[in-house]
């Protein structure tokens, strides 16, 4: 399977990327705002979750702006993404059914649009750092594993999603009402370890693999500390198992996917 993985990725990874931009390009053709929608839809999520939490209900954590917009840009992407797995090939049933096309490169492209965003919403939250003036250290590297543990979890996931949601038609609703579970258990707008009596708060940060990297990219950006390095080496692993069981199974149904839509 590595050596059928490899070839289609040499020769479908040029796809991917046009096909992501097209997608990009085609969300803002006919909006007047273009592009700045990028960047205004998690600023502007950002600003209600800091009024209802910050104000309202008074939290205390420290950068708050910050530490919220951190977990809406991370979250938005694996949540998104999740979403549109499970009914990508039937919505490509057009492509699907008439060329050879590993389905995984659409799951793929679908992540490179999330991404795409995502990394945009980075970039506002580097500048909100320098307005803000928080102290950076080096754990701000551990950054990038944790955003590799991300994109691994959300493209193993995903391969399963997209296998099962040929088969079963109300996937998508069952997954969008446990998406919005693990919404409210993934602290994207409070401390789970600190608002949550011990030791459930650090069980969920444990189990839930999207609380705990959010949390740690928070530590590692925001508040200088070290992540649970052997937790994160351990999604790492994970991320990678789901990931290599996903991309097998769709490769042994993927014929059948075309007589199903």
């Amino acid at each position: 399977m590595y050596k059928k993985f490899k070839a289609d990725m040499n020769k479908y990874w040029k796809y991917a990327i046009y096909s992501s931009k097209a997608q990009l390009k085609s969300e803002v053709a006919n909006s007047y705002l273009n592009w700045l929608w990028w960047i205004l839809e998690p600023l502007c999520f950002m600003l209600i979750y800091n009024f209802i939490f910050g104000t309202v209900f008074a939290a205390r954590e420290k950068y708050f702006s910050i530490f919220i917009f951190i977990g809406i840009t991370l979250w938005d992407f694996f949540n998104k993404t999740m979403l549109q797995s499970v009914r990508i090939v039937k919505q490509n049933k057009s492509i699907v059914s008439k060329v050879y096309l590993p389905k995984y490169i659409l799951l793929l492209v679908k992540m490179g649009v999330n991404g795409f965003k995502m990394f945009v919403s980075f970039g506002i939250v580097i500048i909100m750092l320098i307005a803000f003036r928080v102290p950076m250290t080096f754990n701000i590297i551990f950054a990038l594993p944790i955003l590799a543990a991300l994109g691994l979890i959300t493209f193993g996931i995903g391969c399963f999603l997209l296998h099962y949601g040929v088969f079963i038609e109300d996937l998508y609703n069952v997954v969008h009402i446990g998406l919005r579970l693990v919404f409210y258990m993934t602290g994207i707008f409070w401390n789970i370890t600190t608002r949550l009596p011990a030791p459930y708060g650090e069980i969920i940060c444990h189990v839930n693999p999207i609380a705990f990297l959010l949390s740690s990219m928070r530590d590692s950006i925001l508040y200088g500390r070290t992540p649970n390095l052997p937790l994160l080496a351990l999604w790492l692993a994970v991320g990678l198992l789901l990931s290599v069981i996903g991309v097998r199974k769709i490769y042994r149904n993927e014929n059948s996917y075309v007589k199903v839509i």
